[in-house]
């Protein structure tokens, strides 16, 4: 059974072709914005990969503004 995963504000286009490439799962546009499409476990992991790409790129923001 495939279900719908809403993606935030702020998601990269890269972030986003990385997440569809690596995992099995499909970019739909609502009329409410984008969702991803796929089993449970893979929104799971497809939810934790954008997360941790974000708090990647959020700390290399950071450690630049610091030097």
């Amino acid at each position: 059974m495939d279900y719908e995963m809403r993606l935030p504000n702020g998601v990269g286009e890269q972030i986003l072709a990385h997440t569809i490439e690596k995992f099995e799962v499909e970019l739909k546009h609502t009329d409410y914005g984008p969702v991803l499409i796929g089993t449970a476990d893979e929104l799971e992991n497809a939810k934790d990969y954008i997360v941790k790409s974000i708090n990647e790129r959020l700390n290399e923001l950071t450690k630049k503004n610091e030097e």
